[in-house]
């Protein structure tokens, strides 16, 4: 049953089912957390895809014919990671007392996307020297990407403890011999590869914080509204 708020001696006003859900703090987190769910699995799709044709990364062969020429298992990691990315950043914002209001605009955050790809990009088919100038690039990128679309400590900080994390992550896995790298230079992966993760980071930290800023500018409206 739709919720009612009476508007100031006005005729009661019925909260539609959108309104109902965006206003429960669970319910809100929930949203939240499939959208970003939903857009980590679709970037990792596309952006392994790319890594793969490539032999950057390689995978048994009996894994090469499952679904989307990937294990199965990296969708959903990767959707799991950016959710509790998404959340993490507004959150760790709310906690320090910092609101994040440097560019807050989805066009910023679409174009935030497109550096992430186009670092993802560089990364598989732009042929450097060595792989020292390859890494040292991607990195001032990653951080050109963190300059131009947060700025903030709170996220830089984030960011760099993703990128160890995963990192870490990554070399367990292919000591474990679930995938490899072709020409691995730092220890078991490729140097550049917390640079990726870093610039992931920030980008999934930025969605997630539009999202929360979205709604909570949708619960604002509607309480002056009440």
């Amino acid at each position: 049953m739709a919720e009612v708020s009476k508007i100031k001696g006005l005729q009661p006003v019925s909260r539609g089912p959108y309104i109902s859900a965006i206003t429960n703090k669970h319910m809100n987190l929930m949203i939240r957390g499939v959208v970003l769910f939903t857009i980590g699995v679709f970037l990792a799709l596309v952006l392994n895809l790319l890594q793969v044709q490539r032999n950057v990364t390689l995978f048994p062969p009996d894994v090469i014919a499952s679904i989307f020429s990937s294990a199965w298992w990296v969708p959903p990691c990767c959707g799991t990671a950016s959710a509790v990315i998404g959340l993490l950043y507004p959150c760790i914002d709310s906690r320090l007392g910092e609101p994040h209001k440097f560019k807050r605009e989805w066009s910023s955050v679409m174009r935030c996307v497109a550096v992430f790809v186009g670092i993802n990009h560089a990364s598989a088919k732009v042929d450097f020297a060595n792989n020292i100038q390859l890494s040292l690039t991607l990195a001032a990128l990653s951080i050109g990407l963190w300059w131009t679309f947060d700025r903030s400590r709170s996220g830089f900080g984030l960011g760099i403890g993703i990128a160890f994390l995963a990192t870490l992550a990554t070399q367990l896995l292919v000591y474990n011999g679930v995938f490899q790298y072709t020409s691995p230079d730092f220890l078991y992966v490729r140097s550049w590869l917390p640079c990726i993760y870093f610039a992931g980071g920030i980008t999934m930290g930025n969605i997630g914080r539009q999202l929360a800023m979205y709604e909570c500018k949708v619960i604002q409206e509607k309480i002056h509204q009440d």
